[in-house]
C-alpha cells in the first residue's frame, strides 16, 4: 500500500512533468507566432518574444522530461535509493537552469526602455507603424526622436506631436507581459524545489526502512 509521502512525490514528480510540457509548449507556440505576418494584434508580442531566450526553453524541457523518466525507477523499485539520488541533482540542474531564464527575462524587464528603444530604431517602418497603431502613439521618445511614420495614426506632424510618443505605452505593456513569463519561470524553480525537498524526505524513508529491515534481519525476524 502506497505511503502518503510516495502519493505526493508521484503527484509532484507528474507535475514536474507537466511543468517540462508548459515550458515546450510555450516555447515552441512562440517560435512559431515568430514567423507569422506582424499584426497590430500580435506586433508587441513577438517583438518581446524575439528576445526571450526560447531556445534556451526547448533545452531546458528537454531536460526536464529526461529527468523524468529517469525517475520512474526509482517509482518502481520501492528500495532503491541510486536512482532518487539521480534524480534529486538532475531537479536541481533542472532548477538552476529554469532560474536562469527567468533571471534573463527579469533583467529585460529592468532596461525595457532603452532595450525598446534600441528594437524600435532597427525595425522596418511596417513594424514601427503596426505599434503606432496599436498604442495611438508616434515616434518611440516623441514624434521627431526617432521621426514617426506616416499612416492612419498619425497623419501628419502637428498630429503626431499631440498624440506624443510610444515610449510609455509600449514600455508599460511590455513590463506586464514579461512579468507573467518571468513569474511563471520563477514558478516552475518552486516545483522543482518542492520536489527536490520530497526525494530528500523519500530518501530518508527508505533508508530508515533499511536500517529496521537490517535489524530484523539480526533479531531473526527476516522472514516475516
Amino acid at each position: 500500500m502506497p505511503t502518503k509521502l510516495m502519493l505526493i512525490f508521484v503527484g509532484m514528480d507528474l507535475l514536474f512533468a507537466g511543468c517540462g510540457g508548459l515550458l515546450l509548449g510555450f516555447s515552441l507556440t512562440s517560435e512559431q507566432r515568430l514567423r507569422e505576418t506582424p499584426t497590430i494584434d500580435n506586433v508587441t508580442q513577438n517583438l518581446l518574444l524575439g528576445q526571450c531566450p526560447l531556445t534556451g526553453g526547448v533545452v531546458n524541457s528537454i531536460f526536464i522530461f529526461a529527468t523524468f523518466l529517469l525517475s520512474l525507477p526509482a517509482l518502481f523499485l520501492p528500495t532503491n535509493r541510486g536512482w532518487l539520488r539521480t534524480q534529486g541533482w538532475l531537479v536541481m540542474f533542472c532548477a538552476i537552469f529554469t532560474l536562469g531564464l527567468g533571471l534573463a527575462v527579469w533583467v529585460e524587464t529592468l532596461q525595457t526602455r532603452a532595450a525598446l528603444g534600441l528594437i524600435w530604431t532597427r525595425e522596418t517602418p511596417l513594424i514601427q507603424s503596426l505599434l503606432q497603431q496599436k498604442f495611438n502613439c508616434c515616434g518611440y521618445f516623441n514624434a521627431t526622436s526617432p521621426p514617426f511614420q506616416q499612416d492612419g495614426t498619425c497623419i501628419n506632424t502637428l498630429v503626431a506631436a499631440q498624440k506624443g510618443g510610444c515610449i510609455a505605452a509600449v514600455s508599460s505593456f511590455s513590463n506586464r507581459y514579461l512579468d507573467l513569463i518571468f513569474t511563471a519561470a520563477f514558478g516552475i524553480v518552486g516545483v522543482d524545489i518542492i520536489l527536490v525537498l520530497l526525494v530528500a524526505m523519500v530518501l530518508q524513508y527508505r533508508q530508515e526502512q533499511e536500517r529496521y529491515r537490517h535489524i530484523d534481519e539480526k533479531n531473526g525476524l527476516g522472514g516475516l
